[in-house]
Parts: C-alpha cells; structure tokens; sequence
C-alpha cells in the first residue's frame, strides 16, 4: 500500500499524513508550496507538487501510489466559487485521476449535514451542496470508496470513544478531534466492511468501546 493524500497541509490532512506515517505506510503528500509543507509535514513523507484544481498536474503525482485520501476544503473567505472550486471541482479532477491510475480505495473528509440543503453551513456559499456533489462523483465513479462525515472538528484531542453512524444521521450536533478523524480515515482503508460506504463520526463520553471492524460494520 502506498497512500496519497490531498490537502495534506490542512488541519486535518497533516494529520492523516502523520497517522500513515506511524503505521509505516508510505506517503505521497500532495502540496502547493514544498517550503511551507517542509515545516508541517513528517520528513517521512514524500511531497510532490500539485494541484487538484490544476487536472494536468494530478496524474504524476499520484505517482505509484495505492489508494487516496482527499482532505482538500475551501478556505473561509470572500470568494463565492471556492467551494463550488475545491469541495466539488477540486475532488471531481482527483476522481478523474484515480480512476486512470487504477486507485483501490478513494477516502473522502466530507462533513455531517452534507445532505442538508438548509442546514446553517450552506450560508457559506453552499459548501455542504458541493460536498454533497463531490460525494455523488465519487459513489457514481466506480471506484471502492469510504466518505467520512465528520461533526465539528476540534484541534484538541479527548479521551471520549468514537461513535459511528449512518449517513445523514447527525446534523448539528457532535464534535471530533481531527486525529480521531485522521484514524477513522486511515483504517477505513484496511476495513473491507468500510467499503462504499458513508460514515458519520463523532466522539461521545457515553459511546461504548467498540473496535473498528465493529464500528463499521454496525453501518448499513
């Protein structure tokens, strides 16, 4: 296995990058600016330059790589096609290129409420409808694919168990650390029952304990 990962400098990307580069898995991490990555990311992983709004430049690298992780988001900002750009766009041309080199698992961070027209995120020029879109490529493409919804992402770790759903499940409520997201995106990998799936992940002090091949496979 060899992993390939899209925002890799994002919050929650560098984390994903971090949890394969301590399970021993090789890392292509995909970056804009190798000094700024040089300062983020493992000197484990192996950066290669690229853009996922720039199709031309996806094919060579993604490289040798297995499967991909795609941790890509819209900046907060004053532009209105941003997530139109990055969320929807920017996943379409990874698809695109996973499905040419023969990718064996595409990973998605999306978000809870993704199918929630009204729900308040969507007050940034609709981000959750673009997700919702780059979501319906991917299930459309034919690739295996796992789709993680996460609640609120929080920088800070907890000690709280995961608690997994089906999709559109949640909404508004919930929270998760991103290195529990980085983990449920990592090992969905290795799951066969987290195949062509969507799953909803927060944590819960109340959860009870369960191992990933029970947590995934309790997701119809």
């Amino acid at each position: 296995m060899k992993a390939f990962v899209a925002g890799a400098t994002g919050e929650t990307g560098r984390r994903i990058v971090q949890e394969l580069v301590q399970r021993n898995i090789p890392v292509r991490a995909l970056v804009r600016d190798i000094e700024k990555a040089r300062q983020i990311l493992p000197d484990a992983a192996e950066l290669v330059v690229g853009d996922v709004l720039q199709p031309e430049s996806l094919s060579s690298a993604l490289g040798d790589s297995t499967v991909l992780l795609c941790a890509t988001g819209a900046s907060p900002g004053f532009d209105p096609t941003g997530p139109y750009k990055v969320d929807y766009e920017g996943t379409k041309n990874l698809v695109d290129a996973a499905k040419v080199k023969g990718i064996e698992h595409f990973v998605l961070v999306s978000s809870i409420g993704a199918s929630q027209f009204l729900h308040p995120l969507n007050v940034f020029w609709l981000i959750l409808v673009w997700k919702k879109q780059a979501e319906e490529y991917i299930q459309k493409s034919g690739l295996t694919y796992t789709i993680v919804r996460p609640g609120g992402l929080k920088n800070e770790e907890n000690s709280e168990p995961i608690a997994m759903y089906k999709a559109d499940t949640l909404s508004l409520s919930g929270s998760i650390p991103r290195t529990k997201v980085a983990k449920v995106c990592v090992e969905a990998l290795f799951q066969p029952s987290a195949r062509n799936k969507i799953v909803e992940v927060i944590t819960k002090a109340e959860a009870p304990e369960k191992s990933w091949e029970q947590m995934f496979a309790s997701v119809a």
